[in-house]
């Protein structure tokens, strides 16, 4: 062999065992928030853990603010292979699993610590396997925190001051009973439409955890806050079983421990918002107000013919384990 030769077989035989070592596998993730929000922070942690962890064999792209479309768009991307990786919340999440329903029934969760511990704990894991039956890897609960009601109409205080309020759901069965049962008009509606419908009044409001709200900058578009806490609205990281399955188990078990670490930052980002977003709506000209014991006491009595919806939907042993877990 001549000397050209074999230095061209040496140059070849290095770009094939070069090749592999430069093989990235990009993972497109959406989401519907802005990047400073608590979506953001969780997708920024789960990016640079995986990244560092796989040195570099995953390279994540963001596509925040809807930029992949709704959630419901974004989440039957993730099962056709299209998108890669999202977080997303609840809302959408039982048209997938219905069991997931379960944790949108009104004022089941005491607190935070409650529903952390029910969504870590065998009944929320349990959900989470589910998802493998519907073309979803369902890696970890990721958490918006308990939902409040924003409106331009007056602040709300009783069931009867909700009487016809046209109020952005998402479409999400248990909360559109629940509302339909409070006498409001729920109209269902994928974020992306949200701050247009408020500015033309095509809807008096919407609700949200305290994180949305302040991220997303609502009031800029809303008059009054209702710290209601009637819904724990919980998130999820899912990723495409087209990508999932092409992984060694090494790095399935990284995009995992990825994901739980993820979810770490994403409630760290919440306890702070609970603690700060109230006074930092009441700066930026919001009426806040806030229900009583008293006035969530008759919340739920105005809500009894729903909760007797729910538990022909739901077990009803799971529903009272949920409750009684300390």
């Amino acid at each position: 062999m001549t000397l050209h030769k074999t230095a061209l077989a040496g140059a070849l035989f290095g770009a094939l065992v070069a090749t592999p070592l430069l093989a990235q596998t990009e993972i497109k993730i959406g989401y519907a928030l802005a990047p400073e929000s608590h979506y953001g922070v969780a997708a920024n942690r789960w990016q640079e853990l995986v990244e560092e962890r796989t040195e570099g064999r995953y390279v994540f792209r963001h596509f925040p603010s809807s930029g992949l479309g709704g959630e419901r768009e974004v989440i039957e991307g993730v099962q056709l292979g299209t998108v890669e990786a999202t977080i997303v919340s609840s809302g959408t999440l039982a048209n997938f699993v219905p069991e997931t329903g379960v944790f949108d029934i009104p004022f089941l969760f005491r607190d935070l610590g409650h529903a952390r511990r029910v969504l870590d704990g065998p009944i929320g894991q349990d959900i989470l396997a589910q998802f493998d039956d519907v073309g979803l890897v369902a890696l970890a609960w990721g958490e918006q925190g308990f939902r409040h009601i924003t409106n331009n109409r007056n602040q709300i205080a009783s069931p009867e001051d909700m009487a016809g309020m046209r109020l952005r759901t998402m479409e999400n069965p248990i909360h559109l009973t629940a509302f339909q049962t409070l006498g409001a008009a729920p109209t269902p509606m994928a974020w992306p439409e949200v701050i247009g419908a408020l500015q033309q009044g095509t809807i008096d409001g919407q609700e949200n955890p305290l994180s949305v709200i302040v991220s997303a900058s609502l009031n800029d578009v809303q008059q009054y806050l209702t710290i209601s806490g009637h819904v724990y609205s919980p998130a999820m990281l899912l990723v495409s079983p087209m990508v999932w399955d092409t992984m060694t188990e090494e790095d399935q078990q990284i995009f995992r421990e990825a994901a739980a670490e993820a979810v770490g930052a994403m409630r760290g980002f919440v306890d702070s918002v609970e603690e700060s977003g109230m006074e930092t709506l009441r700066e930026r000209g919001m009426d806040v107000g806030q229900l009583s014991a008293e006035d969530r006491a008759a919340f739920q009595e105005a809500l009894a013919p729903a909760y007797e919806q729910y538990y022909t939907s739901y077990d009803r042993d799971q529903i009272e384990a949920i409750i009684a877990t300390e």
